[in-house]
């Protein structure tokens, strides 16, 4: 059986010789590899995929297999440490014991006449030395002689991630429930195309892949007592295990390790119907049969996949942060990898990695290792996007005291959400986020996602004839990721070189054609990481930069449940847009990066990647399509660039006027609007005919710049329109102002309507919203101050004392559509309800309840003031669920009232002036 214990590396020794009476190295010789008779097969696809370098370079080479390993001319041979040949071999090559004490590291010795030894430190660094060999045959066409080199990889584990997830939900399931099936997954049954994965994946030294899904094992195992939870036809069934097999036989031939990852809680749909209960519910607390089954499933999986190593998301689909998560995983899932290892009559443990999303790892780490020593740990680098190479703050800490374990900490490359879909190969932003790791996270591990597209794999969201595949169109991204997770202290000079000598070949280019592509990539390469680090809501899936920003997600960020992390952590420190307007108002000094910084330094990236590109232009001979496709991103970039530009500026103009109330203010935004509108427009003529989508997940849990449902507002093209109409709203309320007769023009208020419901909770009461309310049953807290859309609603008053010890729950009745208004209390604390948060929770708008209806919309003697959210049900019986914490049930009202979106700034300090109706 194959651990990740195994990550310790092979030796190759490496021998070129001549067996001819000429022994010029300039004449391609016949050459024998010699390995043993029991070579491992990682040394023996080393060895035939050094044979194949060889004879394509004009070399006659055949793989040998014998127990004595000779000592002569164009000879090869290839070992690892422990075998007993590497004593002889390393005493013939000179090559130092000492050089072999890491894993996954090789020593190779050449001299002339083709004589060369290979010797890994273990079977995968013997794997690894030969295709280092590999790469230097094809660079310079023939083995090199008299070369002495020793290396190994500085980071212990190097994966990339597959999701065998699609763009949309499967009609009635929920997120992430997607069973493996031909039908929905056609290229899992792809062998050829896992063999091309599989072979970048070793071409580049990545030693783990990740399969990610929401429950795997009711399409790979059955459990004996629970038959009806398998989700796949018997047919699918079988494939599923042949296909998973060969998976994981191949990637351990090129040692790589298959971890599959599953979250939790999520249960199979039939086992749910057949008990009565939801696939995934956060808010449920553990159900014995609910942990039975699951405890089985791992168990089985455990006993037919003992190669496979597991990945844990003990956050979204249950609570995080409890008992529950620490309970869940000593008590279900250690149990169940020790109930399969004890059913194969063994102890070896294989690893369980457990991501830090929304639980507390260090505690659940803490309860767990005492019973379950192979244990790692993950988190995200800069959340589900790539913003800093200079990450800080408390995600910085968490990363560290993680780290501090004395497990390996596993940085997770995720989403990438700001840079879909467009190409990015900066290598140094690359070299220098994985210097961060080391330096900043302390970190020796990395996982990366695909660089777009994640949702849609195999395929890239180009529109093509025939539709590009990420493995290909992406390979800079993970050759690049690779390259400086062996070795992130590479010389940048150097690397310059190397990356031009890359691209040199994929383009057919000249040397310094090549050198202004690298550079095109390296400026477009700022660019989205800079956007959406200064000026965006969220580091998270949400959000899709590259489609933009409306102006209200500028200038109102907070309303649009604003991700402070992304600013404190994933950032250099600097400003956000609203903090810039203030401090301009109130001339006070500004800090580090600012918005108008940021806004100023994309218009150059972009204008310097378009004059690189199309210096390289004339110079590129082959892939002209791939290159024009990349000519395109970078037009692209930079009309994303300069719509940013001149739409901040006008909103930090839009922003003085809330300040100042002076209409000139906003008079000076209208032209730089109408020019952030022009480039728009470029930008969407430059993509209507290249791309099917920029955003891969394309479901109602996509909020920026707009709601995704069904598919929607995927397209630049779909997406114009509004910040056309946003762009003549404004027009019009500018106008307005101007207009004496209206010149306290205003939104127009429109109040919730109360609609008749009949609770069905034990005796209950209610509050009506007006001053000196009380909002709770058992506590003294009064209403001081409301927005006037909710005036006279009719509120429940509940126990806040059982809301914080047991959480809200709401039976009720109703003969037509209603929502519920709940409001949270604008601050964190341990007995407040956390407001629903689509970082971690991806349930948190199956009741379209993620978006904030009215920020600062009522304020309660002396607890900060409420948010309003709303809950969507139909007609009927419905019971509304939440977490435990304190929050206010506000009302019942129609669900067909359009209130708009907007801060009424009850409760704030400082200008509370409402901007927000000047463009809605």
């Amino acid at each position: 059986m194959r651990y990740f214990i195994y990550l310790c590396c092979t030796v190759l020794a490496f021998y070129g010789g001549s067996a001819s009476a000429d022994s010029s190295s300039d004449k391609k010789s016949n050459i024998a590899i010699v390995i043993s008779k029991d070579a491992h097969q990682r040394i023996q696809f080393g060895a035939e995929k050094l044979a194949e370098a060889l004879n394509k370079a004009g070399y006659k080479a055949r793989v040998q297999q014998q127990n004595k390993f000779p000592s002569r001319n164009n000879t090869i041979l290839i070992t690892e440490k422990s075998q007993a040949q590497a004593g002889q071999l390393l005493k013939q090559s000179g090559i130092a014991v000492a050089n072999l004490d890491h894993k996954e590291g090789f020593s190779i010795s050449t001299s002339s006449n083709n004589r060369a030894t290979i010797v890994g430190s273990d079977v995968t660094g013997a794997l690894y030395g030969c295709l280092e060999l590999v790469d230097q045959v094809n660079a310079t066409g023939k083995l090199p002689q008299n070369l002495t080199l020793n290396d190994h990889p500085e980071m212990v584990l190097r994966g990339t991630a597959i999701g065998l997830q699609k763009p949309t939900e499967l009609p009635g399931r929920g997120m992430y429930e997607y069973p493996y099936t031909p039908e929905d997954f056609p290229w899992f049954y792809d062998k050829e195309l896992w063999i091309q994965y599989l072979d970048m994946l070793v071409e580049n030294r990545y030693n783990s892949l990740y399969l990610w899904n929401g429950h795997p094992f009711s399409s790979l195992v059955k459990v004996k007592e629970y038959p009806y939870a398998l989700e796949v036809s018997e047919e699918t069934f079988k494939k599923n295990e042949e296909v998973f097999r060969f998976l994981t036989a191949e990637a351990d031939k090129r040692g790589i390790w298959v971890i599959q990852m599953f979250y939790n809680i999520i249960i199979p749909k039939p086992f749910a119907e057949k008990h009565g209960l939801a696939t995934q519910d956060r808010n449920r607390p553990i159900i014995p049969i609910i942990a039975d089954y699951t405890q089985k499933s791992i168990a089985a999986f455990v006993e037919k996949y003992p190669n496979v190593g597991l990945l844990v998301t003990l956050g979204e689909a249950m609570e995080g942060r409890g008992q529950d998560d620490v309970d869940w995983f000593t008590k279900t899932i250690i149990p169940g990898v020790k109930d399969g290892l004890k059913a194969l009559g063994t102890d070896i443990q294989p690893p369980i990695v457990l991501r830090a999303h929304d639980t507390d790892a260090d505690i659940v780490m803490k309860e767990s290792l005492p019973i379950y020593k192979n244990l790692y740990t993950m988190a995200k680098f800069n959340g589900e996007a790539l913003t800093t190479y200079t990450p800080r703050g408390s995600w910085a800490e968490l990363h560290r005291e993680l780290s501090r374990i004395g497990t390996v900490h596993v940085q997770n490359v995720h989403i990438l959400a700001n840079l879909e879909p467009f190409r990015y190969g900066s290598a140094d932003f690359i070299q220098k986020s994985v210097q961060a790791m080391h330096e900043i996270y302390e970190s020796n591990a990395i996982h990366v996602y695909p660089q777009a597209s994640y949702w849609d794999w195999p395929y890239a969201a180009d529109k093509a004839k025939n539709r590009l595949l990420q493995v290909e169109r992406d390979a800079i991204w993970y050759k690049a990721w690779a390259r400086y997770a062996w070795n992130s202290r590479r010389d940048r000079s150097k690397e310059v070189t190397y990356w031009s000598d890359q691209l040199a070949g994929t383009f057919g280019a000249t040397p310094q054609a090549a050198e202004n592509i690298l550079k095109a990539y390296e400026e477009t390469g700022e660019i989205a990481p800079k956007l959406l680090r200064r000026y965006g809501i969220t580091d998270g899936n949400r959000q899709t930069l590259t489609l933009g920003m409306t102006m209200t997600q500028l200038i109102n960020p907070f309303r649009y449940n604003l991700f402070t992390m992304l600013y404190e952590s994933e950032a250099p420190e600097g400003e956000m847009i609203i903090e810039y307007a203030e401090k301009e108002w109130n001339k006070q000094k500004h800090i580090g990066e600012t918005p108008v910084i940021v806004a100023e330094e994309v218009l150059v990236h972009g204008r310097k990647a378009i004059e690189a590109i199309e210096a390289a232009s004339a110079g590129v001979s082959k892939n002209k399509d791939e290159f024009e496709r990349l000519k395109n991103d970078v037009y692209s970039y930079n009309e994303l660039a300069a719509f940013f530009s001149a739409k901040v500026e006008a909103a930090l103009s839009i922003l003085r006027y809330k300040y100042s109330d002076d209409i000139s203010d906003l008079e000076r935004a209208l032209p730089l609007l109408e020019k952030s509108v022009v480039h728009y427009r470029k930008l969407a003529d430059l993509t209507k005919d290249t791309y099917l989508y920029a955003n891969s997940l394309q479901t109602k849990h996509r909020k920026i710049p707009m709601r995704g449902v069904d598919a929607t507002y995927k397209h630049w093209v779909e997406v114009l329109p509004v910040y056309e109409k946003e762009l003549e709203h404004f027009r019009r309320s500018i106008d307005s102002l101007k207009n004496p007769s209206n010149n306290k023009a205003t939104a127009k208020v429109i109040r919730y309507r109360n609609v008749p419901v009949t609770v069905l909770n034990k005796r209950p009461e209610y509050f009506t919203v007006e001053k000196n309310a009380k909002v709770y049953s058992d506590t003294t807290l009064k209403i001081e101050e409301f927005a006037s859309e909710i005036a006279g609603l009719k509120g429940l008053k509940l126990s806040k004392r059982d809301q914080i010890k047991n959480g809200t729950t709401i039976e009720f009745t109703s003969a037509q559509p209603v929502k519920v208004l709940v409001g949270f209390f604008n601050e964190k604390n341990p007995g407040l309800l956390t407001p629903p948060d689509l970082e971690h929770d991806v349930s948190a708008n199956d009741f379209g309840q993620s978006e904030i209806k009215i920020a600062n919309a009522l304020l309660a003697s002396s607890f900060a003031p409420v948010n309003i959210h709303s809950y969507s049900f139909p007609k009927g019986r419905n019971k509304l669920t939440l977490a435990k914490g304190a929050c206010v049930i506000v009302g019942f009202v129609d669900a067909n009232d359009q209130v708009r979106l907007y801060d009424a700034g009850i409760g704030v300090k400082g200008y509370k002036k409402d901007i927000d109706w000047l463009f809605e």
